[in-house]
């Protein structure tokens, strides 16, 4: 599973999120792969979870190394992939980011942040692949107070929705989306 975005919409904090349910909750053999070499302190951040909850780090700083790191992650039953944030203007790195990905053959997620205007979250869907995407991620749910946009985003864009995290606490502040949860959170939010 990979977590693909924009900058700043948690997908470590997420990675971190994920891992924590799957291994500790699920049991689950789960290992951690970082393409997030660009921005400073990443790969620390995510070693710092990884050692906290003893789960093997491989770093993979460009296209070549993807292979070797999948390979050193072999044995694992899931394997949770944080990438480098993107803007959806820049298609260039986008485009990188898609590439990188190419060598892994996973079910990607597109983190959006819950607090972004509707228009800009259709582009970053539409930029970051659309039907390159399997599910969105919602983050930042604590961070607004209007939730209709979520569901015309999923209801637009026809991609299922995965989860939806609301602070900044590992591992408690995610949750498993569903229609239902959407439903109510846009309805409350127009009361």
């Amino acid at each position: 599973m990979a977590l693909i975005g924009p900058t700043g919409v948690g997908k470590t904090t997420t990675i971190a999120k994920l891992a924590a349910h799957y291994a500790l909750v699920e049991k689950r053999r789960v290992g951690l792969l970082t393409l997030d070499t660009y921005r400073i302190a990443a790969v620390e951040q995510l070693r710092t979870y990884s050692e906290i909850m003893n789960l093997p780090l491989k770093v993979a700083r460009n296209a070549g190394e993807v292979p070797g790191a999948l390979e050193a992650l072999g044995d694992r039953d899931l394997l949770l992939i944080d990438t480098a944030g993107r803007s959806q203007k820049n298609i260039v790195h986008v485009a990188e980011l898609r590439a990188l990905l190419g060598a892994v053959e996973c079910e990607t997620h597109l983190v959006l942040s819950a607090s972004t205007r509707l228009r800009d979250l259709l582009q970053q869907v539409d930029r970051f692949g659309g039907p390159g995407v399997d599910r969105l991620l919602f983050s930042k749910l604590d961070e607004t107070t209007t939730y209709g946009t979520l569901a015309t985003v999923a209801l637009e864009t026809r991609i299922p929705v995965s989860y939806l995290t609301t602070g900044q606490k590992v591992p408690e502040d995610i949750e498993v989306a569903d229609p239902d949860r959407l439903a109510t959170l846009a309805l409350t939010a127009a009361a």
